[in-house]
This record gives C-alpha cells, sequence and structure tokens, in this order.
C-alpha cells in the first residue's frame, strides 16, 4: 500500500514538473513572438473574429463572467476558502493556496512591468489602467479555480465527483480568459500567455508540496 501510495506521489510530481517546464517554454516563446510583433496578426484576427458575434446579451454575460476572475472576487473567494480549512484544521491546505495566490499576485505585477505592453482599445467600457501582458484575469483564475478544483477533487469521492469538479474548472477558466477577450481589454496572446504563467507557478508550487511531503 505504502509503495503504491509512493508511486502514485512519484506520478504527480512527475506531471507537475512537466506542466511547468512545458508552460514555461511556451511562455517563452510567446513572450519573445509579442515583443517581436510577431502576434499582431493572430491577436487582431482573433479579435475581430470575436467581436463579430456582439450582442447586448452575451456582452452582459461576459461581464459577469469576467467579473468572478476580477482580483476582488478571486481575494475574497480564498480568503473564505483559507478561512474554511483552517476552519476545518487543515491549515497545511490553508498555507498551499495562500502561497500559491500571494506568489500568483507577485507574478502579475512582475511580468506586467517586466513587458509593459499596453492594453488594446476596449469595445465595451474603458480598459484598465494596468500594462496587458499577460493577463491577470487568466493567471489568477488559473491558479485560484484550478487549484481549488484539485484540492476539492482529491477529497471527492467516486469519479463522477472528480470529473464534475474538474470540467466546472475548465469550462470557468476557460470563459473568464475568453471574456476578456470578448470585452476587447485583453489581446488572445495576453490570456494565452496568462494561463502558461498560472500553469508554471501552480507547476512550481505543487512540486515543492509534494517534495515537502515526502
Amino acid at each position: 500500500m505504502e509503495k503504491k501510495k509512493e508511486a502514485k506521489s512519484g506520478l504527480l510530481l512527475l506531471g507537475a514538473l512537466l506542466m511547468a517546464a512545458t508552460a514555461l517554454l511556451v511562455f517563452g516563446w510567446l513572450a519573445s513572438e509579442m515583443l517581436e510583433g510577431d502576434t499582431a496578426k493572430f491577436d487582431d484576427f482573433v479579435r475581430e473574429a470575436v467581436h463579430r458575434h456582439a450582442a447586448p446579451g452575451l456582452t452582459w454575460f461576459m461581464q459577469g463572467v469576467s467579473f468572478l476572475g476580477s482580483p476582488a472576487v478571486v481575494t475574497t473567494l480564498c480568503a473564505l476558502a483559507i478561512g474554511a480549512f483552517l476552519y476545518f484544521r487543515q491549515a497545511r491546505t490553508a498555507a498551499l493556496l495562500a502561497i500559491t495566490m500571494i506568489g500568483m499576485a507577485v507574478l502579475d505585477i512582475t511580468l506586467k512591468l517586466a513587458f509593459h505592453r499596453p492594453r488594446p482599445v476596449a469595445y465595451f467600457g474603458t480598459a484598465p489602467t494596468t500594462y496587458s501582458f499577460p493577463s491577470g484575469h487568466a493567471m489568477g483564475s488559473f491558479c485560484f479555480y484550478g487549484v481549488l478544483a484539485a484540492i476539492l477533487a482529491a477529497r471527492a469521492k467516486g469519479r463522477k465527483a472528480k470529473w464534475c469538479i474538474w470540467a466546472g474548472a475548465v469550462l470557468l477558466i476557460g470563459m473568464i480568459g475568453f471574456s476578456r477577450i470578448y470585452l476587447g481589454v485583453h489581446y488572445p496572446s495576453d490570456v494565452i500567455a496568462g494561463y502558461c504563467a498560472g500553469a508554471v507557478w501552480v507547476g512550481a508550487v505543487a512540486s515543492l508540496s509534494r517534495i515537502w511531503k515526502a
């Protein structure tokens, strides 16, 4: 039984490392292409294709979805989750979530200042005053909803429950990123880079957590 647990832990560690390494390579390539201006055609094509389907009802829906990935909502939900874990005496899980989100916030600010990419012209309302690359909504939603899904799925009983948790998290994370493109406040390459940066950080934290636990 112990050998099975060790083997499973080893596979999870390897998976986390591979995810982080792959995401880092994609992020590096995408950042290089963005700095050289080679993502412009892709960004413009996707933005125009998405904007052609704009409608009042869809805009209202996308604004709501985008709100779920905002720093205010993510921070509030994160604080509630950490409080719940502490209440049920899951201090290690609470610490893991806190470290993930604090590190994500620092990484988001650092990368934005490092690349200082101007925002595109927003389709609806005004664009935020912060820089555009990478998308903080994409990175934050990937880290928070992704890690929370992993925590809940690990405690869920039955494959159906686990699949439902993961499916809901993936759908929500994807919709939040898409909403930023739809609203015109981010380039598609910003969103992809945000997911990659989030994957790198989550993979790094997961790897360190596995090593610490071992």
